[in-house]
């Protein structure tokens, strides 16, 4: 026989509609600074599920990649193809996968799910061989690009990719590095970093025609590792939970720089985003809990 439920009197009624589903494609980063675990974060953080994809792993700690071991794409594609036909998903987000191999995988899963907007990080691949980061990033834009809705990454990693042949003397703006991606197909590029006078950075979410929205903040004094996956992981979440694309990256921005702001230094490298601030207690809170003779629960959070 088995026990009813019992029933909670403060709890009301309760919700059943199912949180917007992410499926996300990444890396593990044994560090916690970026890879699946800033995807995880962020996406929980802005009220969202994530379904996470392993398509490899990083040899890292939070100072530099040493290397990295990549999953074969007949284990990615299986791991994403039962996923799929279990849950319906709202957007998809595709990190650092590792090979041609498994961009290749994914491009052809993602074929199959054409109306799922599909978001396209790419970061800095300084770390890798130089040819191997070639045959990736050509092998990204022949398959993937052609199925991203936005692109995401910091100015000087999207300009070196899409405009190698740069000869102008002035930076590209993100509208030139917009217009490079929608030759693959690109909807929207959302280009981070922009360098700016006065330790300011602007991020700029542009189309080939337009920019679509800017946004300025003030350079931290500090090296972080994540903040890429995270900006990327929260946009692709609010995209998921229908929140209009400006409105989402307006909102992805703020909440990164509230993560940097509370960012914390795990070990002797750089800093990480604190991609839970929220669950920090103020204050007086902590104050408040220091006097009390009775212990917090670890779940009573301020999300």
């Amino acid at each position: 026989m088995t026990a009813s439920p019992i029933p909670d009197p403060e709890a009301g009624e309760r919700d059943d509609s199912p949180a917007a589903c992410v499926l996300v494609f990444n890396a593990n980063d044994p560090s916690g600074a970026a890879g699946l675990t800033a995807d995880l974060m962020a996406i929980a953080s802005v009220g969202a599920h994530a379904m996470p994809i392993m398509t490899g792993a990083y040899v890292r700690d939070t100072s530099e990649v040493f290397d990295h071991f990549a999953l074969d794409d007949e284990a990615v594609s299986e791991q994403a193809r039962v996923i799929l036909e279990d849950i319906p998903v709202q957007a998809i987000k595709v990190g650092f996968v590792g090979s041609p191999e498994n961009l290749s995988a994914i491009a052809e899963l993602a074929s199959d799910y054409a109306e799922v907007p599909l978001l396209t990080y790419m970061p800095d691949l300084s770390w890798w061989r130089e040819d191997q980061i070639d045959m990736y990033q050509d092998a990204c834009s022949e398959l993937l690009l052609p199925q991203t809705t936005v692109l995401v990454g910091n100015h000087s990693t999207l300009a070196r990719w899409l405009l190698p042949e740069w000869s102008n003397e002035k930076a590209p703006t993100a509208r030139d590095i917009a217009r490079a991606a929608n030759a693959f197909g690109v909807a929207y590029t959302l280009v981070t970093g922009i360098p700016l006078p006065d330790q300011f950075i602007e991020n700029t979410l542009a189309s080939p025609t337009a920019v679509l929205c800017t946004h300025k903040f003030e350079r931290f004094e500090a090296v972080f590792s994540g903040a890429g996956e995270t900006l990327s992981a929260a946009v692709t979440a609010l995209i998921a939970s229908e929140t209009e694309l400006t409105e989402a990256v307006s909102e992805a921005l703020s909440y990164l720089d509230r993560c940097l702001d509370s960012g914390f230094r795990p070990g002797m490298g750089n800093v990480v985003p604190d991609r839970l601030f929220w669950a920090q207690p103020e204050d007086d809170e902590e104050e408040d809990a220091k006097e009390s003779s009775f212990e917090i629960s670890p779940n009573d959070t301020r999300h």
